[in-house]
């Protein structure tokens, strides 16, 4: 019976001394991150796809009205 118990107890305390202590220290490290909002070059970043997808919004409209004006079926086709 004390052998289980050892066997049992061991792990638990290997856990609690070493891989406890670096996850709530990373888990609250990360949650710090998140509150602080996109950085300089995140929020950079996020305003260049923006304007890409911008971009492309107004090509894909401007090649769906070609289509139209010249293939008037091309909807039905897919």
């Amino acid at each position: 019976m004390e052998d289980v118990i050892g066997i049992i107890v061991a792990p638990i305390i290997i856990f609690m001394i070493f891989v406890a202590p670096i996850w709530l220290i990373m888990h609250y490290r990360s949650k710090k991150q998140i509150s602080q909002g996109l950085t300089e070059v995140e929020y950079d970043t996020l305003q260049k796809l923006a304007d890409r997808a911008e971009k492309m919004s107004d090509r894909i409209h401007t090649l769906e009205s070609i289509l139209d004006a010249e293939a008037p079926e091309w909807r039905n086709k897919v």
